[in-house]
């Protein structure tokens, strides 16, 4: 498989087409085309972490089959690990002989040989992360880790403003209604209400599904 050059130029593309976008499904949903297109290789999935159950959630995929997406549940704690208790990517070489990989077979099966994952992180807390595939056994460079990085960090950003902005909205309206005395009556609300406290990935999970 021939490598693209991932510059400046493909990154820019990607991220210029998510900064002009609102809608949370809109955004997963054009940046993992984008990763795939941009690196030339199999898939790319973008999954947000649950911590109710320890699992991660499919946010979006594209290149990959309902079958493998339908492979069972995603746990955080052995699909990959690392990637989300250290922050750090984690690149798959060989999916058929890494004990990281939750489903080696169902992998296999897909045609998928090498994975890379990368934790998608706002602040000090991690939401997710974003995951390329490829067909053939790939040595990832820095290049490539650096290009899936930059492009988490935007869309967890995204996914973000898209939960800040609706929480402003809400505020807005509870606000107006509260300067109407005939309201006041029979909704009892404070100004607080509606305004976003923090940032937690269930919230982010919410919005984006």
């Amino acid at each position: 498989m021939e490598k693209p050059i991932i510059n400046y130029e493909t990154l820019i593309r990607i991220t210029k087409a998510i900064s002009v976008i609102r809608d949370p499904e809109e955004i997963v949903l054009i940046t993992v085309e984008g990763v795939k297109h941009a690196l030339n290789i199999k898939g790319c999935a973008l999954f947000l972490f649950s911590a109710k159950n320890d699992e991660l959630k499919l946010a979006g995929s594209y290149g990959l089959s309902e079958e493998y997406l339908d492979k069972g549940p995603v746990s955080a704690l052995r699909s990959i690990a690392s990637a989300l208790q250290d922050g750090q990517p984690v690149a798959i070489f060989d999916v058929t002989d890494d004990p990281r990989v939750q489903y080696p077979e169902a992998a296999q099966k897909e045609g998928i040989a090498s994975i890379l994952s990368v934790p998608m992180i706002i602040g000090e807390k991690i939401i997710g992360c974003l995951r390329v595939y490829t067909t053939q056994s790939w040595e990832f460079t820095l290049n490539d880790v650096n290009f899936v990085q930059a492009v988490a960090q935007v869309v967890g950003m995204s996914l973000e403003m898209c939960r800040v902005n609706k929480g402003l909205r809400d505020s807005i309206d509870i606000l107006k209604t509260i300067r109407d005395p005939k309201m006041l009556k029979y909704k009892k609300r404070t100004p607080y209400e509606g305004v976003p406290k923090g940032f937690t990935s269930e919230e982010i999970s919410q919005t984006s599904t």
